[in-house]
């Protein structure tokens, strides 16, 4: 099969502006058909031909892009309103295409663009780039297809991922200032250790006495710290990449994640955040009128922990059975009684999307509060952190020096 070539056309809009722009299909013909659907009337049409010498564009690929869920939710936020104001699907993914800041993203919507117009529904060409469209958007797009109302499935999936966006850079705030103090503590004691401690060893081995406990402790790690710290170094970038191949292997989520929930204090934030976001997405796919069954399936996947995806399976497989959601729901520990009551309420009231919108709120609120009060608490114990642990080394140094003192003045 003949590979897409690059075309540059110049034609005219529908208010007669001329319009510039590249184009990669397979014939002129293909370019010229997207350009009507498009709305513009092509004036010329010519295969682009590879740049030279100081015309030549750099191109670094992808290295270093990926497409960020803020861009998703930018995206289908301008796609919904684009539909609604009556643009044809095609004419509507060609102006993404062009538009798009993003370059990932940029390569990602042409080909959907190509995809649709050979033929594909948008569901279809999405699901295609799975590593890039989580399963909640593509399904909520294959019900809002079927079920006629593309714009407001997008809309949804705006609304949801600009919450989730929310949601992440909140945590993010808080957890900033104590990342950044540890940070500074670790790089200070081994600043000491590495440059300060071997100045004062040189000066201690004239005293012709042994040093205190402390002091030699402190020497003793000075003494290994050079080839320590190579080897600290070499191992935090080998479990880097590790961590960045496995943390979503299932193996790796079934230890991880129970041990998150139990971590003092944090465990409790992680799962109200775990629950916010099951409770958010449960109730944007069952308003957008995906099966019960699909539904529970990809909450559990997207709800980032591992026990409540384990959770919601056994949920899901009583739920076949004919059961209601909140009767199993009720005997998983993950979740508390007053989620599971809610959710039995909104089941007999025939409005479980509504309530899940409530809990999901109640729980984003939470999480917001949670996380304004774990700053609150541990700004002030990691500045004394950082006393204790840099106070404690300089005390440790000055030791010795206190026991001459102390020796000549008895």
């Amino acid at each position: 099969m003949a590979s897409a070539a690059t075309f540059t056309y110049k034609g005219r809009d529908s208010s007669g502006k001329v319009v510039k722009g590249r184009i990669d299909a397979m014939t002129e013909g293909a370019v010229a058909n997207r350009l009507r659907t498009m709305g513009i009337s092509p004036l010329s049409i010519e295969e682009a031909s590879g740049a030279t010498g100081l015309q030549m564009e750099i191109n670094l690929g992808s290295f270093g892009t990926k497409v960020k869920l803020k861009d998703l939710a930018v995206m289908s936020r301008q796609m919904a309103t684009m539909i609604t104001s009556g643009l044809s699907l095609l004419r509507t993914l060609a102006i993404l295409a062009e538009q798009t800041v993003n370059p990932e993203l940029k390569k990602i919507l042409t080909s959907i663009t190509r995809e649709v117009e050979s033929g594909s529904s948008l569901s279809e060409a999405t699901a295609r780039h799975s590593r890039v469209f989580p399963p909640i958007m593509i399904s909520l797009i294959r019900a809002g297809e079927t079920g006629g109302f593309l714009d407001g499935a997008l809309l949804s999936v705006a609304k949801n991922f600009e919450s989730e966006v929310k949601l992440r850079g909140t945590i993010k705030s808080a957890m900033t200032y104590p990342v950044i103090v540890f940070i500074m503590a670790i790089v200070a004691v081994i600043a000491m250790l590495v440059f300060i401690v071997p100045i004062f060893q040189t000066m201690f081995e004239g005293f012709g006495s042994a040093l205190p406990l402390p002091t030699q402790m402190l020497v003793w790690l000075s003494s290994i710290m050079w080839w320590f710290l190579p080897l600290m170094i070499i191992s935090g970038i080998i479990f880097s990449i590790w961590w960045n191949r496995n943390k979503n292997a299932e193996q790796v989520r079934r230890v991880v994640d129970p041990l998150k929930l139990r971590i003092p204090v944090f465990g409790q934030l992680f799962r109200k955040i775990a629950i916010g976001r099951f409770s958010r997405n449960f109730s944007a796919m069952m308003a957008a009128g995906v099966p019960i069954l699909q539904v529970l399936h990809i909450v559990g996947e997207t709800s980032g922990n591992w026990v409540m995806e384990e959770a919601l399976r056994k949920v899901a497989e009583s739920v076949r059975q004919g059961r209601t959601v909140a009767e199993p729901l009720s005997q998983e520990k993950v979740f508390p009684s007053m989620v599971t009551q809610m959710i039995a309420v909104g089941e007999d009231a025939g409005a479980l999307e509504q309530m899940l919108e409530k809990i999901a709120d109640f729980y984003d609120e939470e999480v917001q509060s949670a996380t304004e009060q774990l700053t609150a608490m541990i700004e002030p114990l990691m500045i004394a952190f950082l006393g204790v642990v840099i106070g404690g080394m300089i005390v440790a140094l000055y030791l010795p020096i206190f026991s001459i003192f102390t020796l000549l003045g008895g």
